[in-house]
């Protein structure tokens, strides 16, 4: 993103006029003005420096009674889903920023940029053009603290079409190969972690941690290139307050260490003689992979680093803050390589739950993964609630809300979504889940709200089935609704049983799931020789078997049973859903060939 297009230039312009502007405010340029009726372009001779130049010139330096604006040159064929969003309040919070982001649609990443400027600058992708677009209009020139947010497109190297089209516009080739300095999929820029670190720090040293007029909180951020959130306000009176550190896995790990030994450093100036350990927050959801079979992760960290790590008990979990603390006692070296390895293990846990997601969503046409609030995505999530969006219903949990305790983002997203159109109907499908029968209660909820209240987040017909007739140790839950709704619901529901403690701290949430499939599409289910199931349960890790000897129902029907955690269920029930509509279209009538589709009669 090294090229400028400098725009509202005067005719009586001249490159002479652009060079003496330039060195004048001691910008460098790698190449000759293009000036042109209107406009003008210029090369930077890297990123950092087109930065700066947009930073000083635009919208604030006249030439020939114009006042200049500057900004990215972007292709149009490159002109996608990314915007770059600059001047942006330095003190805004990114919950703020994220819940404004996602009201005009859902956010893919948000990545601040590194700069010398005393506002902020950060990089957004957007997951369709239109709603880029959108958010460009919306945004661009909108008051926000005094400071008017500037808007632009910034090169997105993945929506130019792979090799030379074989027309090009005009009869023109792409120009060249992507540069250097653009963003893609393939090499995404390392500019911060998906997951940031939340520590507690002691409230009698936040002022320590801030320093005077805010000079100590930026040294660290610049020192470290990180994003650092003080929630201040949160908890008032509290003993101890949360700190968000947006970075990469590395600067966030240098930021904790720089928290740790101003800390320390304030401890011996004000005489405190306690321990100061280190303490982490971290989602439920990542815990027991953490801790380990039998503890064993958690105990090789403790002896690899030489500190003392316990866990917050789950009792101490609420609807609002499904986090728990990770408290660690050593030394400021110790714990810091001990901060390293724990965020690495939660890094793998998240980016292990991401992949499967992503495989639902290629699964699920149309699902809105986002929406869901399941697992944070880049910035958005992140830090505690907003206080203008109302909370979830007693139906939130580690599977209904953000992992970092943000509903702000999650609620935002939601309205975001629902406002989405989507292609077509897709069919409704019937689930039965079978769940222990103790927990019939927390499922229905007081006066039946939490059952009513999923059943409208996930769009589905949920119901519990009469005990008669049962095993008395389990219910049946039968779920109605089209792909995405039943994905809600089964995730909510599993949630909710961990959260309840159902399952212990170090056991995963598997359950059993009955669906029902014509008879005559059993064998294709199972495959010669059971080939077909046996690939099905290698595939998704779930326990997939067709009773032989069933006896078709009324519907000519009869059940397959999928037993294991969420994911796996649900990629199995999508597997065996795509099985089912290839026999479908398979049973179609053919039509003879040569022959034409009728023509509609004449009025």
């Amino acid at each position: 993103m090294n090229k400028l297009y400098i725009g509202n230039v005067s005719a009586e312009a001249s490159e002479e006029d652009f060079e003496t502007i330039f060195e004048q405010w001691k910008i460098p340029h790698s190449g000759p003005f293009l000036v042109k009726t209107g406009y003008a372009f210029v090369d930077c001779p890297d990123e950092k420096t087109a930065m700066k130049a947009i930073d000083i010139l635009s919208g604030k330096v006249e030439l020939h009674g114009k006042v200049l604006e500057v900004e990215h040159s972007v292709p149009k064929r490159q002109r996608s889903c990314k915007l770059q969003i600059r001047n942006i309040p330095p003190d805004m919070q990114w919950e703020v920023l994220d819940g404004m982001l996602a009201q005009y649609g859902a956010v893919e990443s948000c990545e601040q940029v590194n700069t010398e400027t005393e506002t902020a600058v950060v990089n957004v992708r957007y997951a369709a053009k239109d709603q880029a677009r959108l958010a460009m209009e919306k945004l661009n020139g909108s008051m926000m603290d005094n400071s008017a947010l500037k808007v632009s497109y910034i090169p997105d190297e993945t929506a130019a079409p792979e090799g030379p089209p074989a027309a090009g516009r005009r009869g023109f080739n792409a120009r060249g190969p992507p540069r250097s300095g653009s963003p893609s999929l393939g090499a995404r820029p390392k500019v911060q972690s998906d997951i940031p670190l939340r520590m507690l720090v002691p409230t009698q040293f936040v002022g320590a941690i801030i320093g005077k007029e805010g000079a100590t909180i930026r040294n660290v951020t610049k020192q470290t290139h990180s994003k650092i959130d003080i929630h201040r306000k949160e908890n008032a009176g509290a003993a101890e307050k949360p700190i968000t550190i947006h970075s990469t896995a590395e600067g966030c790990s240098n930021a904790c260490r720089t928290i740790m030994e101003i800390m320390q450093k304030e401890a011996l100036d004000t005489k405190f003689t306690e321990e100061i350990p280190l303490k982490v927050l971290v989602h439920n959801t990542f815990v027991g992979r953490l801790i380990g079979k039998e503890g064993r992760n958690l105990k090789k960290i403790e002896l690899d680093t030489g500190t003392k790590i316990t866990i917050s008990p789950l009792q101490d979990l609420t609807l609002y803050n499904p986090e728990r603390t990770i408290t660690v006692k050593g030394s400021i070296e110790a714990c810091a390589r001990a901060e390293e390895e724990v965020m690495k293990k939660i890094r793998e846990s998240y980016e292990s739950d991401m992949a499967a997601m992503n495989l639902q969503s290629n699964l699920i046409p149309g699902l809105n993964l986002n929406a869901l609030g399941l697992f944070p995505s880049g910035a958005p999530g992140m830090g505690p609630s907003m206080s203008h969006v109302p909370p979830p219903g007693p139906g939130g949990s580690a599977f209904g809300c953000s992992p970092y305790g943000g509903e702000g983002s999650f609620w935002a997203s939601m309205m975001s979504a629902s406002s989405q159109p989507h292609a077509g109907h897709p069919e409704s499908e019937t689930v039965h889940l079978f769940i222990p029968a103790l927990a019939v209660g927390a499922i229905i909820g007081k006066q039946g709200q939490h059952i009513k209240q999923l059943s409208h987040f996930a769009g589905a017909s949920i119901k519990i089935a009469p005990a008669e007739g049962m095993d008395p140790k389990q219910r049946m839950v039968i779920i109605v609704g089209p792909p995405e709704a039943q994905f809600k619901a089964q995730c909510r529901i599993f949630g909710k049983l961990k959260e309840e403690n159902f399952f212990g701290p170090k056991e995963e949430v598997k359950l059993e799931a009955h669906i029902k499939v014509p008879s005559f599409a059993a064998g294709r289910v199972i495959g010669k020789g059971g080939k077909t199931v046996n690939e099905l349960q290698n595939l998704t890790c779930a326990e997939v078997v067709v009773p032989r000897d069933q006896t078709p129902d009324e519907n000519d029907q009869v059940i397959v049973k999928i037993s294991g955690h969420f994911f796996a269920c649900q990629l199995a029930q999508r597997k065996i859903q795509e099985i089912l509509a290839q026999v479908r279209r398979q049973q179609q009538p053919k039509p003879a060939p040569g022959a034409q589709p009728p023509l509609p009669r004449r009025k």
